[in-house]
């Protein structure tokens, strides 16, 4: 480099430049292969540590306040980690956990994420190698639901984004140009419709598209839980009759209530007949077609406008990862396609190739989140996954059997997936009183890191509710878990007996 000649230009900074590369890349390299061993000790025996427990004040204590002006280095941050965070995680990789809808992750995925950390793309799109990844994940969605070959797609952070990428197609589908005029150019106004046992993302979403939370109408389920075919019909004629344009109708494949699914073959057949985009949030409940046993279940959602599910629930890879699929990509990309030149696109270069991704969703700046799935499916295979899939489902019938067989156990809802939803039964208390009962049961369970179930009310009755989501999981956690709903029941139930009648 030739010496700078006096005057010829600006000055040298008078402090030295830096950067956040390892000042020893031999010391760096040594932490991240302590970092991998610890990593895969942790999942290895993830099984023996409690579900779940609570942050102790001193783990609380060593992360507040500890982002300073000086910083401790890697390995003393990498230390604090070890001490007061990873102890306490979520416990949603434990074998043992059920609670709500959540997946495991596993250790090929996390690694995966390193890897995508490491490259550090921005996944607009454009002509990089992550382009052209998350185009094979979307080419392998769209034939797992039976969508053609030219939808359009995009991974997203989970399925509240997708419910709302796919709702904001449904909105553009309306004519009118909603995304350029507003609403308000619309001559009346939108109502969309669901089942009274819909994901309250789609709450969210139709509450963010200006639509309205009051105008999502929440059809009644029949005793199965599935949407009622019948008062679906009449709520439309009746908004029609009122001067209001019906627009969507959003099936559920799999409510995170029960694991019902609408009758999604005659939601499309009603959904064509009257004009209506079909949505389905198949949360969870879409990976079932990735399995030839329970495919039939889900049968419809290939006849859907949009799909919105989550590959970090049923497929298992860590979160966040989840997709939506919509038939229409003209519609699809318009609400998100705004001009700008500083994002013009060339034949050529980076800002160049196929896919345009930040067209298709509200994020600019995407991670590499598809190379955690491309990675997990191209190492696994899609055949085993299925086989996970139906020893889930199958699980979920067991513990449902168990729950039927034991005296004191009562199971509340049907399981035609994976959620079984049961109570400890105790004669003489009222309804008020066995509610309770099963609530404090509920936090027992978590508190004592024996399991991890989440709960709902169906009706007025509280329920405990097992979602099987969960790779690690064996029958053998199924038995532990009914022995201590049992055990924790009766010690309940021994203290409320005073207080009867």
């Amino acid at each position: 480099m030739s010496e700078r000649v006096s005057g010829a230009g600006p000055a040298e900074p008078a402090v030295p430049e830096e950067g956040l590369d390892p000042a020893d890349w031999e010391a760096m390299r040594a932490l991240g292969h302590r970092m991998v061993d610890d990593l895969v000790a942790y999942h290895r025996g993830v099984g023996e540590r409690p579900a779940w427990r609570p942050v102790p004040g001193e783990a609380r204590g060593e992360v507040a306040g500890s982002i300073g002006a000086e910083g401790a280095g890697a390995e003393a941050a990498y230390d604090a980690f070890l001490r007061s965070v990873q102890p306490y995680p979520y416990g949603n990789i434990h074998p043992r956990a059920w609670g709500w809808v959540n997946g495991t992750g596993t250790t090929l995925g996390a690694l995966a994420e390193m890897l995508a950390a490491g490259m550090n793309p921005n996944c607009w799109g454009g002509d990089h190698a992550a382009s052209y990844v998350e185009a094979e994940v979307l080419r392998w969605a769209r034939s797992v639901v039976g969508f053609p070959e030219r939808a359009s797609g995009l991974l997203v952070s989970g399925g509240s984004v997708a419910n709302l990428v796919a709702l904001a197609a449904a909105r553009e589908s309306v004519g009118g140009d909603v995304s350029g005029r507003g609403l308000r150019a619309q001559p009346a106004q939108l109502v969309a419709y669901a089942s009274e046992q819909v994901h309250n993302s789609v709450d969210k979403a139709v509450g963010l598209m200006g639509i309205g939370w009051e105008n999502l109408r929440k059809i009644p389920t029949d005793a199965e839980f599935r949407m009622d075919l019948g008062a679906l019909a009449d709520a439309v004629a009746a908004d029609r009759a009122a001067g209001l344009r019906p627009f969507c109708v959003v099936g559920t494949a799999g409510t995170v209530n029960t694991g019902a699914i609408d009758p999604l073959d005659a939601l499309a057949d009603f959904c064509q007949r009257e004009g209506l985009w079909l949505h389905v949030d198949g949360a969870f409940g879409a990976m079932a077609a990735l399995s030839p046993a329970l495919r039939g279940r889900v049968r419809g959602i290939e006849r859907a406008d949009s799909v919105a599910f989550d590959l970090h629930k049923w497929l298992y890879v860590p979160i966040e990862a989840g997709c939506v699929l919509v038939r229409h990509e003209e519609w699809h990309r318009r609400p998100f396609s705004p001009g700008a030149s500083y994002l013009s696109t060339f034949d050529r270069g980076p800002a160049s190739g196929p896919h345009v991704y930040s067209t298709l969703g509200p994020q600019l700046t995407r991670e590499f989140r598809a190379l955690k799935v491309w990675m997990s499916l191209r190492a696994e295979g899609t055949d085993r996954y299925a086989r996970l899939i139906e020893q889930n489902a199958g699980q979920a019938r067991y513990l449902a059997d168990l729950v039927d067989a034991h005296p004191r156990l009562e199971l509340l809802a049907p399981v035609p997936l994976n959620v079984v939803c049961f109570r400890y039964r105790a004669p003489g208390l009222d309804a008020g009183s066995l509610n309770a009962l099963n609530r404090e049961l509920l936090l027992r369970l978590q508190v004592s890191g024996e399991a991890v179930p989440s709960s709902t009310v169906l009706g007025d009755t509280f329920v405990l509710r097992v979602a099987l989501t969960n790779h690690r999981t064996r029958r053998a956690d199924l038995r532990r878990l009914v022995e201590a709903t049992a055990r924790l029941g009766e010690a309940l139930e021994r203290a409320a007996a005073p207080h009867r009648g």
